[in-house]
């Protein structure tokens, strides 16, 4: 017998469907968690400081905070998908998602500076990173178990959308915290509303924890354990002996989902108000239909992948991305009454980023892989996230007002190269095979 599963035409069917709904459940509180401490880092500032420090310094610490839990992220998932390799994956794809909604319900319920003085921030902290540690595993668990569930030729499908259903954790994100400030007064969002969204993240999350429970552990994983073909020793070590070239790759295209979902959907709402002027709530539905779009818009990629291959759907739309991004601006500047309808096609065009998860997965054999999606991803998403923000920041402040444009643009040429000299096939060649199990010709 070998490593290849025998079903590598069949359809998605039920199970299929099940397995991608409680995959995408748990990892849409990653990006849902994201959006409303982004929303609420003013409030959490005044309320876990001192009161004699300034405000703006309150509110930095605050994000300190959030950024202390994305470097988290690369420890969290190496150990995780440590024992991913070598266990199951499905063991620490319940661990993951657990991890995650304690940490995000427990923020809800956290005494504030009044009560503990510094030891609040300091739990605070703590609890960010715990739930920086889960994520590492989180996302790449997710990518790896349905890739390893779905038949071969449907792979793309199925990362297309486990992937929405993670982006869609934005949307909720937004309108959970839109939905408060609309619903309650400033004083009273000082006074508890503020932990509403995060009670409610953490119950959500506890409940995909319960659900997880009937996932079964991947055909690919069962058959590697059967044959006894896990890896021998450290995974990790492995990785990085034998799988340099594939890290790289798959570092360079999670640099290119950063640049478009921190630039275009997280960073873009924010720079249409200060720099640009426009009306927040003209901004406000602007950004969500943007971003419900964008959970569009990674179904299609997954399709467009199934159909035409990962390099023409990765070329075609670094391409698109780049003009829809460039139009952006440029409509924001001179003709604003269109925003609306050219922020949701340019939050489609950003749904290319669908392609990234199927070229992690074909990139390392099923033994490391696991491993090698976490590390690259992990490593790749806290370097470039982190620094995306500050990098336009400086680049508008150097004179440069096209800096968003000119940054997505280039990692779209980043994309568009990479499309077409074939390096996104850089575990193909090596591993052979279907992609359920290896990899899959493109």
């Amino acid at each position: 017998m070998t490593l290849a599963l025998e079903n590598f035409d069949r359809p998605l069917n039920r199970q299929d469907g099940k397995t991608l709904v409680l995959a995408a459940l748990g990892g849409a509180l990653e990006f849902y968690d994201f959006v409303i401490f982004v929303f609420f880092a003013a409030v959490i500032g005044q309320l876990f400081f001192p009161p004699g420090l300034a405000d703006w310094l309150k509110e930095l610490q605050s994000y300190g905070i959030f950024a202390a839990g994305y470097l988290a992220r690369p420890l969290g998932g190496i150990v995780m998908a440590h024992f991913g390799d070598l266990m199951g994956r499905k063991r620490m794809f319940t661990l993951s998602v657990f991890l995650m909604a304690v940490p995000t319900f427990a923020i809800g319920l956290l005494p504030t500076y009044t009560t503990l003085g510094v030891v609040a921030p300091i739990l605070l902290l703590v609890l960010r990173l715990l739930r920086g540690a889960a994520i590492g595993g989180e996302i790449p668990g997710a990518w790896v178990f349905v890739a390893e569930h779905a038949p071969a030729r449907r792979v793309g499908l199925a990362c297309g959308s486990l992937t929405s259903g993670l982006t869609f954790g934005i949307l909720l994100g937004s309108l959970v915290a839109t939905g408060i400030h609309a619903w309650f007064g400033a004083d009273e969002i000082a006074a508890y509303a503020w932990r509403l969204p995060f009670l409610i993240g953490g119950v959500f999350g506890l409940l995909a924890v319960y659900l997880r429970r009937w996932l079964e552990e991947t055909p690919v994983f069962e058959a590697m354990r059967r044959e006894k073909k896990l890896a021998e020793g450290l995974p990790l070590s492995v990785v990085l002996r034998g799988h340099v070239r594939a890290v790289v790759v798959a570092m360079l295209v999670t640099w290119i989902l950063t640049a478009a979902i921190v630039v275009v959907i997280l960073m873009t709402p924010t720079l249409l108000q200060t720099h640009y002027h426009l009306p927040a709530d003209q901004v406000l539905i602007a950004s969500c239909l943007a971003s419900f779009c964008l959970s569009i818009g990674v179904i299609l990629a997954g399709l467009a992948v199934d159909r035409f291959g990962v390099g023409p759907t990765l070329g075609i739309g670094s391409i698109l991305l780049a003009g829809m991004t460039y139009l952006l601006y440029f409509v924001a500047a001179t003709s604003p009454d269109w925003l609306l309808p050219i922020y949701a096609l340019t939050g489609l065009t950003v749904g290319t980023v669908g392609v990234v998860p199927i070229i992690l997965v074909r990139s390392f054999p099923p033994a490391i892989r696991f491993s090698g999606i976490s590390v690259s991803y992990n490593i790749a998403y806290a370097v470039f996230g982190g620094l995306t923000p500050v990098v336009i920041t400086l680049m508008i402040q150097s004179g440069l007002p096209d800096a968003p444009s000119l940054y997505v643009g280039l990692l779209c040429l980043l994309g568009l190269i990479l499309a077409v000299s074939g390096l996104h096939r850089v575990g193909s060649r090596r591993q052979g095979g279907r992609l359920a199990m290896g990899s899959a010709a493109d």
